[in-house]
């Protein structure tokens, strides 16, 4: 579904990586078991990743990601009148990390959510929502956060560390300052193009090997595993949602696939990120990859990838800057253009 096109800009980016850089040969020293297929150039497990520690709240990863992004673009705080989060796994039971935000940062916006869906996908969902609370209420100023921090709460325990997706996940935090009124130099949003597909909505989901649910007690550690029994049709889905929305949103703006300069997706595996841009014609090149740095960072891996190729030079005045990414087992998809 097309989103608003009303004149909305990117003032600026960040991102926040926690901790040092863990490295895949620390794993391997640890006791992870690697054959010659796990090795295979698509299927490799990223080099390096992030982890939270214990006691790192998301509230803390948005402040590290957006204060030298306030200072370096000269906006303030308080000036900020919509804030936007999406955390992957929330600090608590009942509230999200909004609240909290605004308070460590000093900011009282009249606008505080607190997205828990849009997963992968939910950093152009967050766009497209800034720009209709824009367009209808006149807000001005917009922060969005994204923020992934299973890796090191989730994934990094005994029972799970050597698992596949969890040796790939990474944390981190990616932010973006929106505004109703851009200057003459400032990237505009062109378009959002959302998708839902709730039929696939519990292809995902929390498990454990006991059959307890996440909230009862038990001995048996969390993971997040996708329905076995569906594992070629979640495949398929993904590999066919992003070229998908991409194509939709190229109609939508007006832009041909060809025209697209710098293609940033989520980093789910290598698999994707090659199915995708072979699916869209666009060379490697073009297609920002970020994987073997910090893992799969999940809902992250947008802001985090956009702010690395800001600053890297690799975005250049005047390029059509094309975002995408689809959700959980592909409940939800988007994409997003800008005009840099």
């Amino acid at each position: 579904m097309p989103g608003l096109t009303s004149s909305i800009g990117m003032v600026g980016t960040g991102n926040y990586l926690p901790h040092e850089p863990i490295s895949l040969e620390s794993y391997v020293e640890a006791g992870l078991e690697l054959s010659p297929m796990d090795n295979g150039p698509l299927v490799r497990a990223p080099q390096w990743r992030h982890h939270v520690a214990p006691g790192d709240r998301a509230s803390e990863m948005i402040e590290r990601a957006a204060a030298p992004m306030f200072e370096r673009v000269g906006v303030d705080v308080r000036d900020v009148d919509v804030l936007i989060t999406n955390v992957l796994l929330p600090d608590d039971m009942f509230t999200g990390c909004g609240a909290d935000t605004a308070h460590r940062m000093g900011m009282s916006p009249e606008w505080i959510i607190d997205l828990h869906n849009g997963g992968c996908a939910s950093f152009q969902y967050m766009l497209k929502l800034v720009g209709s609370i824009m367009a209808t209420e006149g807000a001005r100023t917009a922060l969005i956060a994204n923020v992934q921090n299973t890796a090191g709460q989730i994934f990094a325990q005994e029972g799970n560390r050597f698992k596949a997706h969890c040796v790939a996940a990474g944390d981190g935090c990616g932010v973006a300052l929106v505004t109703a009124e851009p200057g003459p130099d400032t990237p505009r949003l062109l378009g959002t193009c959302t998708r839902n597909t709730p039929a696939t909505a519990r292809d995902l989901g929390m498990a454990t090997s006991d059959g307890r649910h996440h909230w009862q007690t038990g001995d048996s550690v969390l993971d997040v595993q996708f329905d076995a029994a569906k594992t070629k049709e979640t495949l398929e889905l993904g590999n066919r949602l992003v070229p998908e929305l991409v194509r939709e949103l190229s109609e939508q703006c007006a832009f041909g696939i060809d025209e697209i300069d710098v293609l940033i997706t989520n980093q789910p595996n290598r698999i994707f990120l090659r199915n995708w841009r072979n699916a869209l014609g666009i060379d490697a090149e073009r297609h920002i990859d970020t994987y073997d740095r910090f893992g799969n960072l999940y809902g992250a891996g947008v802001p985090v990838t956009l702010h690395e190729a800001v600053t890297a030079g690799r975005i250049k005045p005047g390029n059509l800057v094309v975002t995408a990414g689809f959700a959980h087992a592909g409940d939800f998809a988007a994409a997003a253009a800008f005009r840099w």
